[in-house]
Order: structure tokens, then C-alpha cells, then sequence
């Protein structure tokens, strides 16, 4: 389905991640003897992870502040997510807004059953009915891909690595490294969550990359997706979100990212110029273009 072999590259970037875990846990037991601590800080990554996988919709609505509209309030976002729902066969999410004249939307959920879309009053008011078609598709794709089951184990498995390195760091750099060379303990310790951390906004980006071309599928009009992306990207930087930790936890779910001038290394999102050439190939591709 993915012709940019998205599903791959997310597989590739997970054993990335476990790649630099068990050099960690290597290097722990050769040197220290302290392995079993993996272990600990695993039991509770896996732990907070599930809980905020669980609570995902709750926690992503509440940090934008966003309250529930009825089919009344927002007829066309009703209309528009109902067509798209029936069309993929799945149920109808809960609609929500956020107040923000900053322009963006996202979906999150566990399941289709559990599932929240929201939109920013910005993106309402910014983009016409076809635009605003394309930008829902798109989010309804993350959660039909089970794309927040994916981000949330990547967030567990870097959050694992970030508390063992620090751990390394503090407790397992200069006492009993048998065998082990402390200067490499340490320079471990400390490029490790900074990979951990690349590693994990690379899956963010591919994910992206498949609700782009899924949800264009979905909707049967790329070209309205990238219209939208294109207005979003200036009227983001036009109206950014600030940048306060609440924000910063749930950016990743959002379609553009949220914050003026974030360097292409450290953005949860792809370049906006490339997901707008991968749609309109697919529009030439469906003689739309």
C-alpha cells in the first residue's frame, strides 16, 4: 500500500532503537554487573507508556484545552469526518475544537472505537471545505494505521534508553568497570538519548509520510491535501503555538508542526516541501495533475 516503503523504514528505525538499548545493556554488563536495572527501568517505561496509551485522547485534549463540539456547532467538520468514516468503514470519532488562532488539527485515540479528531478554530477559519477534507483524512488515517500504538512504543522504548543512560551517567561510569573503558561509558551515557531521541522523530516523520498518502487515498484528492499543507505552513509561522511543555508533548500528533523555525534534525514532522511533491506525484499519478 505504501509505495515509499514507509511500513519498512518505521521496522528499520525500531531496531535502531533496540540496537542502541542493548549496546547500553552491554556495556552495563560488562563493566558494572548492573544489567538487571534495564530491566527495572523497562518494567517502568512499559509502565507509564501504557497509561498514556490508554489515556491518549484525554491527555492530547486536555493539553490543547479543546472542548467538544455537536454536529450543530461544526456541521461541516461533522459532515466531512462522517463521509470519510463511512467511506473506510469505521466508526465515527468525537469531534473536538481547540482555541487557538494557530492553524493545525490531529487525531488520537487507541482504537477507532476510542478514537478524538480535533481541529484549531486557526485551521477552520484558514482552510475551504475540499482543504479541510484532505487535512481530516489525513488524521483519521493515524489512527486507522494504529499510528498512536506505534508512536507510544517508540516513546517507551527511547524513554527506556534516556533513564539508563542517565543512570549509567550518575551511577556506573567510575565504580567497578571491570573491563569496561569509562570514558566509552560515558560518551555512551551521553549520545545515547540524543539517538534515542533522532531515531524517534524519524518514526514520527514516516508515519506521517503514510497518513499523507493513506489519507490521500482515503479522500481521492491529494492536490486538496497539499493546498492545505502549503497554507498551513505559512499560517503557522504567521501564528505558532508557544512553545510550553504541554504543547511540546502532544506536537507530534499534530499535522504541521506546531512552532516557528524548528531545524529539520529536531522536527517531529518532514519537510513540508516533500510531502507536498509526494502528493502531487500521486495526483499525476491518478491524472489529477
Amino acid at each position: 500500500m505504501h509505495r515509499h516503503y514507509n511500513g519498512l523504514k518505521t521496522t528499520l528505525l525500531f531496531a535502531g532503537l533496540f540496537a542502541v538499548l542493548l549496546a547500553i545493556g552491554g556495556v552495563i554488563a560488562a563493566g558494572t554487573g548492573r544489567a538487571v536495572w534495564i530491566g527495572v527501568f523497562a518494567v517502568i517505561g512499559v509502565a507509564s507508556t501504557a497509561y498514556s496509551y490508554w489515556n491518549s485522547d484525554k491527555i492530547a485534549i486536555r493539553s490543547m484545552r479543546a472542548y467538544p463540539v455537536t454536529e450543530q456547532e461544526q456541521p461541516e467538520m461533522y459532515r466531512i469526518v462522517r463521509e470519510l468514516s463511512e467511506a473506510a468503514q469505521q466508526p465515527m470519532p468525537r469531534l473536538y475544537v481547540a482555541p487557538t488562532a494557530s492553524p493545525n488539527a490531529f487525531a488520537t485515540g487507541r482504537n477507532p472505537q476510542n478514537a478524538a479528531v480535533c481541529c484549531t478554530e486557526g485551521i477552520l477559519q484558514m482552510l475551504n471545505a475540499r482543504e479541510l477534507r484532505g487535512v481530516l483524512g489525513h488524521e483519521l488515517m493515524h489512527v486507522y494505521n494504529r499510528d498512536i500504538l506505534t508512536s507510544s512504543m517508540a516513546a517507551a522504548v527511547a524513554g527506556v534508553i534516556t533513564s539508563v543512560a542517565q543512570f549509567m551517567l550518575f551511577f556506573g561510569a567510575g565504580r567497578d568497570n571491570r573491563g569496561a573503558n569509562p570514558l566509552a561509558m560515558i560518551a555512551l551515557a551521553l549520545l545515547s538519548p540524543i539517538a534515542a531521541s533522532l531515531i524517534q522523530m524519524s518514526i514520527s516523520r514516516t508515519r506521517e509520510y503514510d497518513a499523507d498518502e493513506d489519507g490521500a487515498r482515503l479522500t481521492g484528492d491529494p492536490l486538496a491535501l497539499a493546498s492545505a499543507l502549503y497554507k498551513l505552513q505559512n499560517g503557522i509561522q504567521a501564528a505558532p503555538l508557544p512553545s510550553e511543555q504541554r504543547l511540546q508533548n502532544t506536537a507530534h500528533l499534530m499535522i504541521a508542526n506546531p512552532f516557528r523555525n524548528v531545524q529539520k534534525m529536531f522536527s517531529t514532522h518532514p519537510p513540508m516541501n516533500e510531502r507536498v511533491k509526494r502528493l502531487e506525484g500521486m495526483a499525476r499519478e491518478l491524472g489529477q495533475a
